[in-house]
């Protein structure tokens, strides 16, 4: 009776052990390609940070592979590759999706926007990844999104000329991003989209004239100092700028419910981290940019600000008109950032007037 007992037990033991490694999740490779090279900082080192720390954290059960921009889509060409299932993963941010869905650049860089922390409210507790996931399903697009970056302003763009006024504004060709960049074209300035490793060359060969691209201690990797001597704060286009990681849809629904976490927990800490990141590294290079490279920094005046954001408003107010899911986004943005300007204008220093 005895053995028979112990066999029994034998028998359930395996039996359990077939089953458990049965319903173990299997193994995910994402190739990832990614829209900001790894060298940059904040931008590419972000989802590096991710690759490497999901890999320990789920004991090899989730691979993401990164591809440098290029390599194995292109930049511009990572929302559809991974909708189609071509690639499992994508790393980059919504802005470059603007013409395929006008609200989608609300979900990266607000123009008089939200700073880092307050983006992150809205995208974690407010309605922000609700809207966000909502966009690319109504879009028609087969993704998962995740919030899996954060950076603090930038600064306001990179000039060969020094721009007294609005009229120095007019003519002028400029590599600029998101809805910003529909601000500096009501303005009269003629704007080009470029990925970031064509605009050194495009500055170079005088295809543009001036380009903003991120931070400082970013903008230095790419060199745009040795040419545009001019450099403009604040960075009223982008007070903060959010990254995305898209996972294909299908793979996301293979994924352990344990894997989906994981995932998850890694690109909020890698959004931490990047604001960390930005905020501790980029006073080095402005000091550099001063004292060996001779640029200089200029910050726009009262007046050019307050065009800025006229003209900001207008842009707002057309995009809305034309598009029902902009116009719901940015109402829930706004509503979201009236609620928080009680507890800015109270909280921090020096004290913030009430909007």
């Amino acid at each position: 009776m005895r053995n028979r007992i112990l066999k029994a037990l034998f028998v359930t033991i395996i039996g359990v052990s077939i089953l458990g490694g049965t319903a173990h999740a299997k193994k995910i490779l994402l190739k990832t390609p990614i829209a900001f090279a790894t060298r940059l900082p904040g931008l590419g080192t972000t989802i590096q940070y991710v690759s490497d720390r999901i890999k320990v954290a789920s004991d090899g059960d989730i691979v993401l592979k990164v591809y440098e921009p290029n390599k194995l889509v292109a930049p511009f060409e990572i929302l559809d590759a991974v909708s189609t299932g071509k690639i499992g993963a994508g790393y980059t941010t919504a802005g470059y999706w603007a013409g395929k869905m006008p609200a989608a650049p609300l979900f990266s860089a607000v123009p008089f926007g939200p700073e880092a922390a307050e983006y992150a409210a809205w995208f974690l507790y407010g309605n922000g990844m609700k809207l966000y996931q909502e966009m690319y399903d109504k879009g028609g697009y087969n993704v998962k999104v995740l919030l899996c970056g954060i950076i603090a302003p930038e600064t306001s763009g990179w000039f060969k000329k020094e721009i007294k006024s609005a009229e120095d504004l007019k003519g002028l060709k400029m590599r600029f991003f998101g809805l910003g960049g529909k601000v500096m074209g009501k303005l009269g300035v003629s704007v080009n989209l470029l990925p970031g490793g064509e605009i050194f060359p495009a500055l170079d060969k005088g295809a543009i004239d001036a380009t903003e691209f991120s931070m400082p201690a970013i903008d230095e990797k790419l060199g745009f100092y040795k040419i545009a001597k001019y450099n403009y704060f604040p960075g009223w286009h982008q007070q903060a700028t959010a990254f995305e990681l898209l996972v294909n849809k299908d793979t996301w629904n293979k994924m352990s419910k344990g894997q989906q976490m994981l995932l998850e927990m890694s690109c909020n800490d890698a959004s931490f981290n990047a604001i960390a990141e930005g905020e501790a590294i980029q006073f080095d290079s402005l000091k550099k940019n001063v004292a060996e490279r001779n640029v200089q920094i200029k910050y726009w005046s009262d007046d050019m600000l307050a065009l800025f954001k006229k003209t900001w408003e207008e842009v707002a107010a057309e995009e809305a008109g034309k598009d029902a899911h902009f116009k719901k986004v940015y109402e829930d943005l706004t509503a979201f950032r009236k609620g928080y300007d009680l507890w800015e204008s109270n909280a921090f220093l020096p004290r913030a007037k009430a909007q």
